[in-house]
């Protein structure tokens, strides 16, 4: 949603990370636990908690404003912008700043919009205080090695009750849908499912902040990231007008993340899909939800029929580097003493997983099914959260 090939990810990655952007409510997180939160959200798509929210179906203007379910998902032609917003310069609370009037000139001559359009659009936006001050705090803990248990706590968060019979009725409910995506894109339901669950357990987290008050605040007020916050601004404004949407009206995460599987403008520009053929991407609904994921994972490489992860025996200390990226031969990991605890391929690069428990650490191998997960989300535990969601939720159907 994902830096952005990837649905919402926008920070470097680092070995374990914390809850999603939008399946937990971010006022229960505590201490290290909040402020891993937006660690993970800011990986990209995102991932943080919102509070609990309905889900919010942007406004559509019109049928000759929506796209049709043949056209090109990459088309964002101009198209008549929906809103009647109008203005000679910006007031409210973004008024006087020169980087966000430059902003407009160059959305203006690049792709044409109308700049008393703009104008009158950012006099509506809200500057976010809450969101600076936490991402601010946050930016203090990006440093550090993964506390013993880290992982244990981690999955508490997901691997519970009640993430798992929503996605058992969630399959249910969007049966044939799913099984269609599967199909066209070969991505097993459950890891769907996974996805869904972790992100905004199936639509019952989408955010609840204006994706125009995220991204403007985020563009212009947050200086590490507002270069790559500015660009999905961008992409938003394209994606609202490509979709005959109201900028000023749909809700997502606090970072700007969009829908069930909290899509950034820029990967819903890349990958979502029309997949109820109602000649709109809607993020929000929840068949062109299962079917963007299923694209985003097709496209990010994922093997039908091929394994995900590999348990891992330690025969003493490693001395190997764990971490996502796919670094290491099954012949190099025997030789640093780690052998596969099942028969496993040893195809390509794989990469090595370390989950702290409280006690002791376990190791694994992430095949390029696992890889693919972490184009998501760059994070060993929010990959393994998914995967562990998926097997649970597939037990049950």
């Amino acid at each position: 949603m994902t830096t952005n090939t990837r649905p919402h990810q926008m920070m470097p990655d680092t070995q374990n990370q914390w809850p999603n952007r939008s399946s937990k409510c971010l006022p229960a997180l505590r201490g290290k636990l909040l402020t891993h939160c937006a660690l993970l959200l800011l990986l990209g798509l995102t991932a943080c908690a919102e509070q609990s929210t309905r889900i919010a179906q942007p406004p559509i203007a019109n049928a000759q404003t929506s796209r049709s379910a043949n056209s090109d998902p990459s088309d964002t032609s101009p198209r008549k912008s929906v809103g009647t917003y109008h203005a000679k310069q910006i007031t409210g609370d973004f008024a006087g700043y020169a980087s966000l009037e430059q902003f407009v000139d160059q959305m203006v001559q690049k792709h044409g919009f109308e700049r008393e359009y703009l104008m009158g659009l950012f006099s509506q936006a809200h500057r976010k205080n809450w969101t600076l001050d936490y991402l601010a705090k946050s930016d203090q803990g990006l440093k550090g090695k993964p506390a013993a248990g880290g992982w244990a706590r981690y999955r508490a968060q997901f691997l519970d009750e009640r993430h798992i019979s929503a996605g058992v009725d969630f399959a249910h409910r969007h049966r044939a849908a799913l099984q269609r995506a599967t199909q066209q894109y070969g991505v097993p339901e459950e890891y769907i499912l996974g996805i869904l669950a972790v992100e905004t357990t199936f639509g019952g987290n989408v955010g609840n902040h204006r994706v125009l008050d995220a991204l403007t605040t985020l563009g212009f007020d947050y200086a590490r990231r507002g270069e790559y916050f500015r660009d999905e601004l961008e992409k938003y404004l394209l994606m609202a007008r490509s979709e005959g949407m109201d900028p000023a009206k749909p809700v997502g995460s606090f970072a700007g993340a969009m829908g069930l599987g909290q899509f950034m403008p820029s990967s819903f520009l890349q990958w979502a899909v029309d997949f109820n053929g109602d000649g709109r991407r809607d993020l929000w609904d929840a068949e062109d939800a299962i079917g963007s994921v299923a694209n985003y994972f097709a496209h990010h490489g994922w093997q039908a029929g091929h394994p995900v992860i590999t348990p891992l025996q330690a025969n003493g200390t490693v001395a190997l580097e764990p971490g996502i990226e796919p670094k290491y031969t099954l012949t190099a990991l025997q030789q640093a003493g780690l052998q596969p605890a099942r028969p496993c391929s040893g195809e390509g690069s794989l990469c090595l997983l370390l989950l702290r428990h409280q006690n002791n650490d376990q190791y694994l191998i992430g095949h390029p099914n696992f890889y693919t997960i972490t184009r998501y989300n760059h994070s060993t535990y929010y990959a393994m959260a998914v995967h562990e969601l998926a097997v649970s939720i597939k037990r049950r159907l």
